[in-house]
């Protein structure tokens, strides 16, 4: 018996080795990027790449996996990769502490990837990343809005020609229509966003300026565990 003997009973033992010898990026090491990770790490997956310039803040601890008071004030790469290394040893991790966008992308080659996973939050860095696998042919997904959600039933899995209600998708899916790229696979959520109207004036604000968006760990938990399921049988069936 080994760490994978649950997972191999599932899916067999030639899944469970092409696995292994797969290479997975992701984006964004937040609440959804974060279970995404554990999620290939604990299936088997051999080889992540990691992105993120952010540090594990406090008002993280509801959600994030790798948030903790122990963790608070580390960068969530490197708390990422310490924690997949205890779950599987073996697996390379290579971690980028960078924010993501048009003007370093280059520095980045994406043609060493088997799948990539977009978990940032940035229309322009997402866009990018999207654009970036296409130009290779590496398969990507993409992870809409899940801040202001509560209901993990109205997400779903989807081609974003296929999305709505989701306001991010909304934008994505124009702005991908402009750049004539199509057949991008998302994760999104069909609930309407909600906010406390009295608790407004107490809401974070981001680096970007923006207004953090209300979250618990629900829905961008379980997002991040949708995206990770199709990486991994989408690499499972060769698609």
């Amino acid at each position: 018996m080994n760490s994978l003997s649950r997972a191999q009973l599932l899916v067999g033992k030639e899944s469970i080795d092409k696995l292994k010898n797969v290479h997975v990026a992701v984006f964004g090491i937040g609440g959804v990027g974060g279970y995404a990770v554990e999620a290939l790490a604990r299936s088997g997956v051999g080889e992540l790449t990691l992105f993120d310039n952010d540090i594990v803040s406090e008002s993280n601890i509801n959600r994030q996996i790798i948030a903790t008071t122990e963790t608070v004030g580390k960068d969530k790469v490197s708390v990422m990769k310490e924690r997949v290394l205890s779950i599987n040893p073996e697996i390379k991790v290579n971690i980028n502490k960078v924010f993501y966008l048009p003007s370093c992308a280059h520095e980045y080659p994406f043609d060493k990837f088997d799948y990539v996973i977009d978990a940032v939050d940035t229309v322009s860095a997402k866009l990018e990343v999207v654009l970036r696998a296409k130009k290779v042919n590496v398969p990507v997904i993409s992870c809409m809005g899940t801040g202001g959600k509560t209901d993990i039933t109205a997400l779903k899995v989807s081609d974003i020609s296929k999305t709505k209600v989701c306001p991010l998708a909304r934008v994505m899916r124009r702005e991908l229509n402009k750049l004539g790229v199509n057949g991008v696979k998302v994760v999104y959520s069909e609930e309407t966003n909600i906010i406390s109207e009295q608790d407004k004036d107490q809401a974070e604000t981001k680096s970007s300026g923006r207004m953090a968006p209300p979250s618990m760990i629900f829905v961008p938990a379980t997002a991040g565990l949708m995206l990770a399921r199709e990486v991994v049988f989408d690499l499972i069936k060769g698609e």
